[in-house]
């Protein structure tokens, strides 16, 4: 992790630097733009995974998977989101293939997902890093979707995707 500042950066922010990366492509995240920073990111994971946990539709899949292994999911989950928002390379996993192998998945969990991470950032964060963890959330639910689709055999309607319920 390098600290660079340049005339049109945050001074101090940590950017990643890849393996074969040059400081002339280093990479800072879009999160830092609208400030994001690991401890928002760590509230609105803790935040988000407790309303799932309490919920009647959505609280008895994660438990399934999860079991008693919440810690370990929060700790990674905080990875994946610094990882997409912060460009910080921590995340090392391959959501796609644990997806798949939740049988019950459908649009209408991922609707719903979307819902409650909506929910989750529009209450914790400011305006416009609550857009950019939304949008964010949209490709990636559109991603697994797809995966999932592609792995089941489906040929999906892009239109029949989730997209979040009002």
């Amino acid at each position: 992790m390098w600290l660079i500042q340049t005339p049109n950066s945050t001074p101090d922010v940590p950017v990643s630097r890849g393996f074969g990366m040059t400081n002339a492509n280093l990479r800072v995240g879009p999160g830092h733009a609208v400030g994001i920073t690991e401890e928002l990111i760590s509230d609105v994971v803790h935040a988000f995974y407790t309303r799932i946990r309490a919920d009647a539709t959505l609280g008895p899949i994660f438990e399934s998977v999860i079991d008693d292994n919440w810690n370990t999911h929060l700790a990674k989950m905080c990875d994946f989101w610094s990882s997409v928002l912060l460009m910080t390379g921590r995340f090392h996993g391959t959501p796609m293939a644990v997806h798949v192998k939740i049988s019950e998945l459908g649009p209408h969990h991922f609707a719903l997902w979307l819902r409650m991470f909506r929910e989750t950032v529009s209450d914790r964060c400011p305006p416009d890093a609550a857009e950019l963890f939304v949008t964010k959330s949209k490709m990636i639910a559109q991603s697994l979707q797809l995966g999932i689709a592609h792995h089941r055999g489906e040929l999906p309607d892009r239109r029949s995707l989730a997209q979040p319920s009002p």
